[in-house]
C-alpha cells in the first residue's frame, strides 16, 4: 500500500530517537522525547487551500523539523507515519 497526500498535505516519517545522551548515559523508552525531525515521504501536489495558491517547497527524502502537536498519526503495513500541512513544517534540515 501506498500513501498519497491531497492538497498541501506532507506524509512524515519520524526519524529514530537518540537512545544515549551525549554523555553517554542510555535513556529507557518512556524518559526518550520523540524527536520533531523526520523524512518527507510522500508530497502533495499543492493547490488552491483557502482561497490561496500553495506551492510546495519540500520534496520526497528532505529531512524536517516540524511542529510539536502537528499532524495526524497513521499506521499502515506496520509502520508509522505523520500527516502534516506544509504550513506545519517549520525547517529543512540541511547536510
Amino acid at each position: 500500500m501506498k500513501l498519497v497526500p491531497l492538497n498541501d498535505k506532507v506524509v512524515l516519517k519520524q526519524l529514530e530517537a537518540e537512545e544515549t545522551t551525549k554523555s553517554g548515559i542510555v535513556l529507557p523508552g518512556q524518559a526518550q522525547e520523540k524527536p520533531q525531525q523526520a523524512e518527507v515521504v510522500a508530497v502533495g501536489p499543492g493547490g488552491v487551500v483557502d482561497g490561496k495558491e500553495i506551492t510546495m517547497q519540500v520534496k520526497a527524502g528532505d529531512k524536517v523539523i516540524y511542529q510539536k502537536y502537528a499532524g495526524t498519526n497513521v499506521k499502515l503495513d506496520g509502520e508509522e507515519y505523520i500527516i502534516v500541512k506544509e504550513s506545519d513544517i517549520i525547517a529543512v534540515v540541511e547536510d
